[in-house]
């Protein structure tokens, strides 16, 4: 059954603007990239969709458990590290005695 599936799948070609960006080849990437919507309202709807994704596999079941709510602490913490990054750059090179 799945070698059935699998000559199915690859028996017909799907747009690039449609492709998923984890099944682009590399030398589609650019034109894939340009393909994407960049308007705030393309922007505004990628966030949403990500978010939906985010709750849907990690808040929103049945035996829910401590990571899903762990990984938005985590991506959290390295954003404000990141934007901090510069003063601490500074304060690593400062010596106090």
């Amino acid at each position: 059954m799945a070698s059935i599936v699998c000559v199915f799948l690859h028996s017909f070609s799907v747009p690039l603007k449609d492709k998923k960006l984890l099944e682009v080849k590399l030398g589609e990437l650019p034109s894939w990239i340009l393909m994407r919507d960049f308007t705030p309202k393309g922007i505004a709807g990628a966030f949403q969709r990500g978010y939906y994704r985010y709750y849907n596999k990690y808040i929103n079941v049945k035996k829910g458990s401590i990571a899903g709510l762990s990984m938005v602490l985590a991506a959290y913490m390295l954003f404000n590290y990141c934007r901090s990054y510069k003063e601490l750059k500074h304060e690593r090179l400062r010596k106090y005695h």
